[in-house]
């Protein structure tokens, strides 16, 4: 069975010969550059990863090809590269690495002190309210960032073969990167004090992302490549360890229509392609909502947080929603945890999550620099001897 085939298997809620496994086809289903290195050193395999690093601020690499390979990953990932031409566009001084994302948001790493980027400047911080800045949000050159991804997509897309192929994001979320452009304390209040700003830079958001997704869309079609996508990735982080980020009413207002027009957007133009959104935190109450907007696939399954509990989800939204995440966690387990541990937790969530489909393993997030090579290992071995259905 193809990793294509794997996969549609599990969005279609049932059982292929084994579950299906995630590595590197998204930004939030990766591992990031250390981490990569150090599991592969152990087991001898190569070190290697693609040049054009997909997410430089967070240090998240796509293994070559070979690995993926080895690692039995079922997905492949085509989409913008977070800092297009990373490499070119960084500014270098000394130690200190400085590179400018999409909406003009600058940021640091200093080597030999950070491990990832940290913000340094949030575009309209200085304005007295987000509608006295919103005129002032910087953009890219389109017609230059056209070229780049159109670029990376022809390279990309000779990867996906007989995977199952996600056409990624291109920047945060609707709220990550609300925050980001205005500087958080500052967004928060707006939501009180100017909500109607914060609606409108929303909306602008949604209207970069329409035409990011008819630009990949455009593309694939033209090429012939549209069958090759199996899934449009998306993300905005709208829960806490213990509640969402803002009055769940408000998210209802301000985020979830927007997602609605999106992935019905997309779904027109690409019908058969389905909706996969990476959202941290509790946002159990929230589910109904991103189901009745057209969401197919729930990431990254955060289930340390509250009132996501995994028997629980399986059981309200099994039939709804394929998880795609929550095979360990990556704040305790993974990172802290034994081997032992790790292996214990794995094969509890394969109980939970694996049987019916609808389920394709990943961690919660990311696998960070903090995560040893014996407990990679542990994770990818146990998934290995029990995630068979057959």
């Amino acid at each position: 069975m193809t990793g294509k085939e794997r996969v549609t298997k599990a969005l279609n809620f049932e059982e292929a010969d084994r579950i299906p496994y995630d590595l590197a086809g998204t930004t939030v289903t990766a591992i990031t550059k250390n981490a990569y290195v150090g599991a592969m050193q152990a087991r001898g395999l190569s070190t290697e990863y693609e040049y054009e690093e997909v997410d430089p601020i967070s240090q998240i690499i796509t293994p070559v090809e070979e690995n993926l390979v080895a690692l039995r990953s079922d997905t492949r990932r085509i989409g913008s590269m977070r800092i297009p031409e990373y490499h070119s566009r960084k500014r270098v001084d000394g130690k200190s690495t400085m590179v400018t994302d999409y909406y003009g948001c600058d940021w640091e790493l200093v080597g030999g002190h950070d491990l990832y980027f940290n913000q340094k400047s949030y575009p309209l911080e200085g304005y007295a309210s987000m509608s006295e800045g919103l005129p002032h949000l910087p953009r890219p050159d389109w017609q230059d960032y056209t070229r780049i991804l159109r670029k990376d997509l022809d390279i990309q897309i000779q990867k996906v073969g007989d995977f199952c192929g996600l056409a990624d994001r291109n920047t945060a979320g609707f709220t990550e990167n609300s925050v980001r452009i205005r500087g958080y304390e500052n967004w928060y209040m707006d939501t009180v004090m100017d909500y109607q700003g914060v609606d409108r830079l929303i909306q602008t958001i949604l209207e970069d992302k329409l035409k990011y997704w008819d630009e990949v869309i455009n593309w694939a079609i033209e090429k012939g490549h549209e069958k090759k996508i199996q899934v449009i990735s998306e993300c905005d982080d709208l829960g806490t360890q213990t509640s969402t980020i803002i009055d769940p009413q408000a998210l209802r207002e301000l985020v979830i229509p927007k997602l609605k027009i999106l992935f019905s957007h997309v779904k027109r133009r690409l019908p058969h392609v389905k909706t996969f959104l990476h959202s941290c935190g509790s946002i159990w109450e929230l589910l109904p909502d991103l189901i009745d907007a057209g969401l197919d696939i729930l990431n990254p399954v955060q289930f340390t947080a509250a009132n996501m509990d995994l028997v629980s989800l399986k059981k309200e939204f099994g039939r709804d929603l394929t998880f795609w995440g929550g095979g360990v966690d990556t704040q305790s387990t993974l990172n802290n945890g034994t081997p032992e541990a790790v292996s214990d937790e794995v094969k509890r969530i394969l109980d939970i999550l694996a049987p019916g489909g609808g389920f394709v393993f990943a961690p919660v997030h990311n696998i960070q620099d903090d995560v040893s090579p014996e407990n990679f290992w542990a994770m990818w071995d146990t998934l290995q001897e029990y995630g068979s259905y057959k």
